[in-house]
């Protein structure tokens, strides 16, 4: 397997004892194995490909900082990931002076309607919607990637934000409203798959 070039690594798993050892050739081969997935992620948390960088760095520190307190390899994928945008939300939060979590966009409450927005997110291009969310304000952009992209519940975001579960559903529905408005812009109507 090409992730594991060294003949010592042969799994996963070793590659992972190997990193909990401190082995600096398991850690770069670690690194490797997640830069470039990672990276991605980052850039949809970020407002530049620098700041991505900060944070994908950032969180491996921590990741190498606490991969000893790792019990079960088999959830080291979804762990890294936890970490990274855990990450990105505690940048967020130092980087921010102001939360625009409650940013004044009047002109963008207007309802869409749900159907619409459903078929839109299920068939339209990724690339393209993800280049699009990385244009909405931070506060709708994070709760959009959080929920939408990430998978996390309200409650968990309000845990991971501070902030309350149904502040983040109304953050969300107004990012909701803002995207769905932007894509409209975009000349993306009839929501066809790409």
């Amino acid at each position: 397997m090409s992730l594991f070039r060294n003949k010592k690594y042969s799994s996963l798993a070793d590659l992972v004892r190997a990193c909990q050892t401190g082995d600096t050739r398991a850690q770069t081969a670690f690194y490797e194995r997640y830069k470039s997935r990672l990276l991605g992620l980052c850039l949809r948390y970020a407002k530049t490909k620098a700041e991505a960088e900060d944070i994908f760095q950032e969180g491996f520190i921590k990741v190498f900082k606490n991969i000893n307190e790792l019990r079960n390899v088999e959830v080291i994928d979804s762990w890294v990931k936890s970490v990274v945008i855990r990450t990105a939300i505690n940048y967020y939060h130092r980087t921010t002076k102001e939360q625009q979590l409650h940013s004044n966009l009047d002109d963008y409450q207007r309802e869409i309607d749900s159907g619409d927005y459903g078929r839109v997110i299920t068939q339209m291009d990724m690339n393209v919607l993800l280049n699009i969310i990385s244009t909405l304000p931070d506060g709708y952009r994070m709760i959009i990637n959080l929920h939408l992209v990430d998978g996390y519940t309200h409650t968990e975001i309000g845990e991971m934000l501070g902030i309350s579960d149904s502040t983040s559903r109304s953050q969300f529905l107004r990012g909701r409203n803002l995207l769905m408005k932007k894509l409209q812009e975009k000349g993306i109507t009839q929501y066809e798959i790409f």
